[in-house]
């Protein structure tokens, strides 16, 4: 059986991943709050803790959706009422990673259990467990393209911030917080260093290749699969604005 038959269900699932990702890290990129992804995955990892701590594992996705729009609110409130916004996102953030430490603590497993939230192994992914995310992220995009552009002002914050929310409540669960992160923002700031292709399928195709990287790597040398793809992503990223930075639009 060669790798890439044992691995396409992961592969399929790095596609879809980049595929939704890709479409809210442009945005979050051109509106300049960088770490608001990051926050509301950090709020959505509140929800897994809790759901582990007192319901063992039991409602699961409702509360990390709860937590998740949670911090999508209190961020959509912000942005029209707080100054030096990405700032108060990093504080956000802050309160959202040591909510999880703390409530974790608590637990016999803490430490593993906060690793895994950060960036968990999508590396042996089945066929099944691929239809819940394909069909949230095609009707989140749709939503996004058909339905966003006809809103304005508050409304139109509230939902683009409720369907980030709601795909990162998905996307958390399966992937971890880092490589929510990763996905929304390496593959989009590719995409912003060139000139010569269309921004999204830009991102799409360089996100698909780093993310599908990572994954034989980590299959081959036997890697922790999330920390993998933040490592190849993050380290593509860096490397790309210190040689093509200038040419940034």
């Amino acid at each position: 059986m060669s790798i890439i038959t044992l691995l396409y269900p992961a592969f399929l699932l790095a596609i879809l991943l980049v595929f939704i990702h890709a479409i809210f890290g442009l945005e979050i990129i051109k509106r300049g709050v960088i770490f608001t992804d990051l926050a509301i995955g950090q709020f959505a990892a509140i929800g897994v803790a809790v759901s582990l701590l007192f319901f063992e594992g039991a409602y699961s996705f409702w509360l990390t959706l709860l937590f998740a729009l949670l911090g999508a609110g209190i961020i959509a409130y912000a942005t029209y009422r707080v100054k030096h916004i990405e700032a108060f996102i990093g504080m956000l953030y802050a309160l959202g990673a040591s909510s999880v430490i703390v409530i974790l603590s608590n637990t016999t497993q803490g430490t593993e259990l906060f690793s895994k939230l950060q960036a968990s192994d999508i590396l042996f992914t089945t066929s099944g467990d691929l239809i819940e995310p394909a069909l949230l992220y095609t009707a989140v995009a749709a939503v996004f393209f058909l339905w966003l552009p006809r809103l304005q002002g508050v409304a139109k914050e509230l939902l683009f911030f409720a369907l980030l929310a709601l795909t990162v409540t998905s996307s958390v669960q399966l992937a971890g917080v880092l490589v929510v992160f990763v996905l929304l923002i390496v593959p989009a700031f590719l995409a912003l260093l060139q000139n010569h292709f269309s921004k999204l399928p830009f991102a799409w195709s360089s996100g698909s290749l780093l993310i599908m990287i990572a994954l034989v790597l980590s299959y081959q040398f036997d890697l922790p699969t999330g920390y993998t793809i933040v490592f190849i992503a993050s380290l593509t990223g860096v490397l790309s604005a210190l040689v093509f930075g200038k040419e940034r639009v």
